[in-house]
């Protein structure tokens, strides 16, 4: 839970246990306070399960990032589950931007996120998915994946999505499905105004960006792994410049 303080915020309260730990390293000039959460384990397997609470309380200004991509690896059968929760009270400024997480074949990610924004709290979030390792010439071939996003403004379901693959071979060969994609990668605007900056997003998303709901504009890409990186790292540049005045430059843990 964090509170509003001179650099963005304050830590008002912190409970970790392994293999998730949240560090703050030092923040660049202009930027809100950072946190970096941090997999000691180095990966997630079969079985594993990950939770995630995050609070802003009104008026913080906080970025979570990651120090590196999450890797999901492969299951003999049981799930990887992942829960997220993100809670952004009024006037709160609040940035979810992990670097991607990487699905090794045969692997089994569960993932669901849940925000609760106020009604005038501003957020900008986004995930992206490698299926498989790319560097290594492997694809995401057998294994399974849901991953659901529920937001809620001022308590009332403001947009809900879920991705679901049980045959990732054959939805990478379908023309309509992913048609060859070797990731795939979300991002929302949520803020009374974000209206004002849906043009700037859809020159930036390669696959279309839209206003799904008042005040939140969604932004889709699917392609190789490093051009949809790269696409979506310019995006959150732009973005975060444009809706919060942030200086246009990633988080400092994606640059090193």
């Amino acid at each position: 839970m964090l509170a509003e303080g001179p650099a963005g915020a304050s830590l008002r309260h912190l409970d970790q246990a392994a293999p998730l730990r949240v560090l703050f390293p030092a923040t660049d000039p202009g930027d809100p306070t950072l946190g970096a959460l941090v997999n000691v384990a180095g990966g997630l397997a079969g079985g594993d399960q990950a939770e995630i609470d995050l609070t802003l309380l009104p008026r913080a200004r906080f970025t979570m990032t990651s120090p590196a991509a999450e890797k999901i690896y492969r299951s003999l059968g049981p799930e990887t589950t992942i829960a997220a929760r993100i809670a952004v009270e009024d006037e709160a400024v609040c940035e979810w931007l992990p670097q991607e997480t990487i699905l090794f074949n045969q692997a089994r990610l569960h993932r669901r996120m849940s925000i609760a924004l106020a009604p005038h709290a501003r957020l900008l979030a986004a995930e992206m998915l490698v299926l498989g390792r790319a560097a290594r010439g492997e694809v995401f071939a057998e294994g399974a994946v849901l991953d659901a996003w529920r937001v809620h403004r001022g308590g009332r379901l403001l947009w809900a999505d879920a991705l679901r693959l049980d045959d990732p071979a054959a939805a990478s060969a379908g023309r309509f499905s992913l048609n060859g994609a070797g990731a795939l990668a979300t991002l929302l605007l949520a803020m009374p105004e974000a209206a004002r900056h849906r043009e700037l997003a859809r020159d930036l998303a390669s696959g279309g960006a839209s206003l799904v709901a008042p005040g939140l504009l969604l932004a889709r890409w699917a392609g190789e792994a490093t051009a949809v990186r790269e696409s979506v790292g310019a995006a959150i540049t732009a973005l975060r410049q444009a809706a919060f005045d942030h200086p246009a430059r990633l988080p400092r843990l994606w640059r090193t």
